[in-house]
């Protein structure tokens, strides 16, 4: 692996910040920069975070640093602000368009999706009109170099920022989950099919019942 490539490997928490910082930026831009209470906040929110964290303040603040030295967050200063507030570099850094921006947030936000999911998952940020739009996004972070993207089987996508091995724990995942469908779709299938044979057996017996009931008047 190249300097290159190493130098867009980020751990979780870091992807977590970033994310949280580009989520935000597009979706409460009045709020944004963030301060670290708000920046923390919007990490461990329960809803659209894949995995949910509970972080603290000062493990974010640890994180902080860490990407201002990457040069992927800078410390604003507002007139008459109170706190420390900060803002992500990330579109700067890798070139990135609002719209390809919010793919990439959207799968450091959720890991590995489809580009369905990532369609109806970046409303917020991008309004996409189709999918094919979300595509071309997508095989642009394919393309760079290096990439910000993978895709793994199943039309699922995954933004390469954690590194290879992640990029197989999402595989097996994926794996593993179209397995449980799959799993899934068979019980139900075989439920429905106990329950044709219960109902043809009492059909059966009804049938039976009625041909003696009718014998008495024959």
């Amino acid at each position: 692996m190249t300097s290159e490539d190493q130098h867009t490997i980020f751990d979780q928490l870091e992807i977590r910040v970033l994310a949280v910082l580009s989520e935000k930026e597009a979706t409460t831009p009045d709020a944004y920069p963030l301060s670290l209470n708000a920046l923390t906040n919007g990490c461990n929110q329960l809803s659209s975070r894949d995995p949910v964290m509970t972080l603290s303040d000062a493990a974010v603040h640890d994180v902080l640093q860490r990407l201002m030295q990457r040069k992927l967050v800078v410390e604003v200063s507002q007139a008459g602000a109170r706190v420390a507030k900060f803002e992500h570099r990330m579109r700067i850094k890798w070139s990135l368009e609002p719209d390809k921006l919010a793919v990439l947030t959207v799968l450091m936000l959720r890991g590995s999706q489809t580009a369905g999911e990532i369609r109806a998952r970046c409303e917020r940020l991008h309004a996409f009109e189709t999918i094919e739009q979300v595509e071309a996004c997508l095989q642009f972070l394919i393309d760079k170099y290096p990439p910000l993207v993978a895709k793994l089987a199943r039309g699922r996508y995954v933004s390469l920022l954690a590194g290879e091995s992640f990029i197989e724990q999402q595989e097996i995942a994926s794996v593993f989950s179209g397995k449980v469908n799959v799993q899934g779709a068979t019980d139900r299938l075989s439920q429905l099919e106990a329950e044709v044979t219960r109902l043809q057996t009492g059909l059966d017996d009804l049938s039976a019942q009625f041909a003696l009931f009718k014998r008495q008047f024959d």
